[in-house]
């Protein structure tokens, strides 16, 4: 192209971080100049919007919609996103066209050592429906509150006061050189995709789609997909407490999940081993952990 490439992402520090990876990983694969990628960066009303937990104002597509706009307009070539905020469904001009290598899937505790070490009756800083469930799930005493913003914001909340604890992605605070803060929670599934980064771009555009496939990580999309797909089975939105995490190994994907009500007291859990060219069982996990859910539990799903 005689003009640079233009990327689009939210202005987010993390969010800068995975544009600016994506940017070098693709001149480094195909021998760009630093000038052959302009970062566009894009306000989304989820960026806008910091009083109000997503589901009351829109869900999922607060992060993607402006910058789907954006790519469908001709403003930008392709959008970098953080694949967990990306709704399940996406309109059909666009496609998911490369994943990077994907970083710790885990989430960090920030305020104690563990869930257990908490303080009786400890507020919990968190908006995400699924950490809330699961935080009520191990400690029924905690108190969450609504922590919205970067993860600058959340950790000056949590300085201030105004929690006992809170959770982030391991992945995030990683990139934003954070590697020290919080403690691993291990056995604690994380949101789907988690720590993945994705590239999106329009479906049309075979120039586009040529170059970016050049840095798909193989065993990222198989997993980060048979996560996604997990989700469209169960019906899931952001109000859903979805929890999964799928490894690779040997040409085999286990697939781990677990569905919650939003107060943790129910739960059904389950896993699944498959070859990753197996495209319906991740499906077929969904219809299992549906069919052993009570009704207060199903009733979280749009199946």
């Amino acid at each position: 192209m005689a003009r640079p490439l233009r990327l689009g992402t939210r202005g987010s520090p993390l969010a800068l971080w995975q544009a600016n990876m994506v940017a070098d990983a693709l001149r480094s694969v195909h021998g760009l100049g630093g000038q052959a990628i302009e970062i566009v960066p894009i306000r989304t009303t989820g960026d806008q919007v910091q009083d109000r937990a997503l589901a009351e104002i829109g869900g999922k597509a607060l992060w993607t919609k402006e910058l789907d706009r954006a790519l469908l307009e001709g403003e930008i070539d392709f959008a970098v996103h953080s694949m967990k905020d990306v709704e399940t469904i996406r309109p059909a001009e666009i496609v998911i066209a490369a994943m990077p290598p994907r970083a710790d899937t885990r989430d960090r505790l920030i305020g104690a050592d563990s869930l257990a070490a908490l303080p009786p009756n400890a507020r919990v800083g968190t908006s995400s429906p699924r950490r809330a469930a699961q935080v009520r799930r191990a400690r029924p005493d905690a108190q969450i509150l609504l922590f919205r913003g970067n993860v600058d914001t959340r950790l000056r909340k949590l300085a201030a006061g105004e929690a006992d604890a809170t959770l982030l992605a391991a992945a995030g605070l990683e990139r934003l050189g954070r590697n020290d803060v919080g403690t691993a929670l291990d056995d604690m599934l994380p949101a789907p995709a988690q720590g993945a980064v994705g590239i999106e771009a329009r479906a049309d555009d075979v120039e586009i789609l040529g170059l970016l496939a050049a840095i798909d990580h193989k065993p990222t999309s198989l997993c980060v997909r048979a996560e996604r797909a997990l989700l469209a089975a169960l019906g899931a939105d952001c109000r859903s407490p979805v929890a999964a995490r799928a490894q690779l190994a040997l040409g085999q994907i286990h697939l781990r999940a677990e569905i919650l009500t939003e107060d943790g007291s129910q739960f059904q859990a389950g896993e699944i081993v498959f070859p990753f060219h197996e495209d319906n069982t991740p499906a077929a996990l969904a219809h299992i952990l549906l069919d052993r859910a009570g009704p207060a539990l199903r009733g979280l799903f749009a199946v």
